[in-house]
């Protein structure tokens, strides 16, 4: 089994960039900060705050509004190096229609894709996250966890999809790996083995996210040790287990659950990271993505705490 100190480690920036509109109104919007035009004059500080708190590398997120030239140059200024990147695939059916092979639309449908792959050749890296489609506005933001509104067909379609998504991402020397997302029609148990199922191992990995498989009730240790030939890199975050627990048995939103404080700062949430860690295979060798989805703290004091947890759990 693996060993914590033997791993890789990134932290993502998130916990920049996933905030409240107003800080004191916790019921309120959130802001995606990456979409907004004026944070890649932000961006150079937060790069620096990662480094200087004890990270290495970050996951890679080139903004709409900048080149990969002058992404490169930053990270490179920062100090730092990327870890694998994201890239999600929309439904056809959620956004007017099914998409007919051979069609216009069909054809642009992976675009966004085919720029994920470049970024990812351009930074010198050669997997990459692999998800659904996160719609804030889908019933399943409303009603997270629980596979709500399920419909085996649209299940199919979202295979569909993603397979043709992963013979672009394979076409361009990325292989990418599964990421579940709650939120997303790929968040259950039976939905993520379903798509592994349907999508050949020599094409796709499975990149889980730890705190999601929790947060929709299922046991991430299992799932680590059921998927071992499979599992390339993954995203972990801690979560307080009784909001998640609410979550699934009061229907509370994504948004709700978020501003509840759902998401914690490693070993402040209900998890056991070294366990759930443990059970990696031994050689293991992706990177394990730190994601503090919404800081219980300033966001540069909760990576300072992050790198200690990290640094404490590496002696251990």
């Amino acid at each position: 089994m693996a060993s914590i100190s033997d791993l890789t480690f990134s932290l993502n920036a998130i916990q920049w960039i996933n905030v409240l509109a107003d800080p004191s109104d916790p019921d309120g919007p959130s802001l995606w900060r990456f979409a907004d035009p004026t944070f890649v004059e932000e961006y150079p500080d937060v790069l620096a705050q990662i480094r200087d708190a004890g990270f290495e590398l970050t996951m890679m997120e080139v903004l709409g509004t900048q080149t990969l030239q002058n992404y490169a140059r930053m990270i490179e200024d920062a100090g730092l190096k990327v870890s694998p990147g994201y890239v999600q695939v929309p439904l056809g059916s959620a956004h007017g229609g099914r998409l007919e092979k051979g069609t216009f639309e069909r054809a642009h449908w992976f675009d966004g894709v085919r720029r994920k792959a470049e970024e990812s050749n351009h930074m010198g890296l050669s997997r990459i996250f692999l998800a659904a489609e996160v719609d804030y506005t889908g019933v399943r933001w409303e009603r997270p966890a629980v596979g709500f509104d399920f419909d085996q067909d649209r299940l199919d379609e979202q295979v569909e999809l993603l397979g043709e998504a992963v013979d672009v991402l394979n076409a361009e020397g990325v292989r990418p790996g599964l990421h579940n997302h709650v939120g997303t029609w790929v968040e259950t148990e039976a939905e993520t083995e379903y798509v592994l199922n349907a999508i050949d191992a020599s094409r796709m990995g499975a990149a889980f996210d730890i705190g999601h498989l929790e947060w929709a009730g299922i046991d991430s240790r299992a799932m680590l040790e059921k998927w071992a030939g499979r599992v390339q890199d993954l995203h972990v975050k801690d979560i307080d287990l009784d909001i998640a627990r609410r979550t699934r048995e009061e229907g509370l939103s994504y948004t709700k659950a978020t501003n509840l404080g759902l998401y914690r700062e490693p070993g402040l949430g209900g998890l056991d990271l070294h366990g759930i860690l443990g059970a990696l295979p031994d050689g293991f060798d992706g990177t394990v993505l730190i994601e503090v989805d919404r800081a219980s703290m300033d966001p540069g004091e909760s990576a300072i705490y992050t790198a200690r947890w990290l640094a404490d759990a590496r002696k251990s």
